[in-house]
């Protein structure tokens, strides 16, 4: 019979080796105590496992390499995916966005379930054991090389993850494998991580404050990338939330040359109701100083920093304000200026943008086109996505046909 060795027991790692135990022994190395330990993380604990989106839509949301993806999301689909793990006793529901969550909240559920699953195909699961290359000669996998010693194998498939949380061993080895393997890597950067404000000043003054049902815009040289209406925060460095995580994957230059977020504060209302509310709000507050008659429309520590950027004296008397100056302090409600500088560091994103070029990919098995027998899945792989369950849906995809594809080709 022949030998398939996954490495990694990820998501996409897990699912390709119950694929592949259909027709080979499989062995799956995992170098930490537990499967699925990021996994565990993701959705803060409730594990957002995949999203219902239509195949269009959600390749819509795929920021790179999409089309990549048909053959994937063809023979494994969101869909298969519930339908699978429902099989297997584990539950699902339907949130807002079309986002797929267990029943119970729990992600410890869903390893629980794949590890189960792994089980019940026959799959050897080795914890503890690290990897440390994949044997090749003249362009095909001959097998494995751990402590020392090498272990023959016909198929490997490389699901080791990305770069972003490294505590739960995602450290970028697979890159190095895959690139002594001779695969181009597509440099690896953060994604659906925050962001940096080159005001820091600024943000201290508001780090705490969260806002609602505002519109968030991204902008790079003065094209809009990213526009939504949503939840965000405030930090000690710049910004957080769904709203800045998802405007993240957007970011073309990382060299933020020219990078703003603008923030319509109160986007339920057009320019000339806002007048009117600001109106009604002076009058029952005719004697305050203007940067303290705006707490009705937003929290009172960002008031002056809206009259600030409306270039105007917090201090003067709201009985005072001209219809000129209301008109500015509707441009700075309207577009919060916030400039943006960078992003966290890699270790603190949801995903890894970059990775396995997916030229040298075949996308109809996963199988390098460089050197047969080797295979690819997840976060390896230069393919991410927004937020909503689209990248761990990527995962249990590329790993399903990772796994078939070690009997396809």
């Amino acid at each position: 019979m022949r030998k398939t060795a996954v490495i990694g027991g990820g998501p996409a790692g897990m699912m390709a080796a119950f694929a592949a135990a259909k027709t080979d022994a499989v062995d799956l190395y995992e170098k930490n105590e537990k499967l699925g330990k990021k996994l565990y993380l993701t959705g803060k604990g409730r594990c957002n496992l995949s999203n219902t989106a239509e195949r269009e839509e959600f390749l819509q949301n795929v920021m790179r390499n999409p089309r990549f993806l048909y053959g994937a999301f063809s023979r494994f689909s969101n869909r298969d995916l519930v339908a699978l793990l429902e099989t297997h006793g584990l539950p699902t529901k339907v949130e807002r966005g079309g986002r797929v969550f267990p029943v119970s909240d729990k992600s410890s559920d869903v390893i629980k379930t794949l590890s189960g699953m792994l089980g019940q195909a026959g799959a050897s699961v080795f914890l503890h054991t690290h990897v440390d290359a994949v044997l090749i000669e003249n362009g095909r996998v001959l097998g494995l090389r751990m402590q020392g010693k090498t272990y023959p194998y016909d198929k490997v498939i490389l699901a080791t993850g990305g770069l972003s949380y490294p505590a739960t061993g995602s450290n970028g080895e697979g890159y190095e494998m895959a690139r002594a393997a001779g695969h181009t890597i597509r440099q690896p950067r953060p994604s659906l991580i925050p962001l940096v404000a080159r005001d820091a000043a600024l943000c201290r003054r508001l780090t705490g404050i969260s806002l609602r049902n505002v519109t968030l815009s991204f902008y790079e040289k003065g094209k809009k990338r990213y526009e939504e209406l949503g939840e965000m925060l405030f930090t000690h460095f710049g910004l957080s939330g769904p709203l800045v995580l998802s405007a993240s994957a957007h970011i073309e230059d990382y060299a933020f040359c020219d990078t703003l977020v603008l923030l319509d504060l109160k986007p339920g209302l057009d320019a000339q109701k806002l007048d009117k509310r600001m109106l009604r709000d002076f009058s029952e507050n005719s004697n305050k100083e203007l940067k303290n008659a705006l707490f009705k429309l937003f929290p009172r520590a960002l008031c002056p920093e809206v009259v600030l950027q409306a270039g105007l004296d917090g201090e003067k008397a709201v009985h005072a304000v001209t219809r000129e100056e209301r008109r500015r302090l509707i441009a700075a409600i309207k577009a919060f200026r916030v400039p943006i500088e960078g992003t966290r560091c890699i270790d603190e994103a949801i995903i890894t943008r970059g990775g396995v070029e997916v030229k040298e990919v075949d996308p109809s098995t996963m199988q390098s086109k460089l050197v047969k027998g080797l295979y690819f899945a997840g976060e390896m792989l230069d393919l991410d996505a927004c937020t909503g369950g689209y990248n761990l849906q990527i995962a249990f995809s590329t790993g399903y046909l990772a796994g078939l594809g070690v009997w396809i080709a």
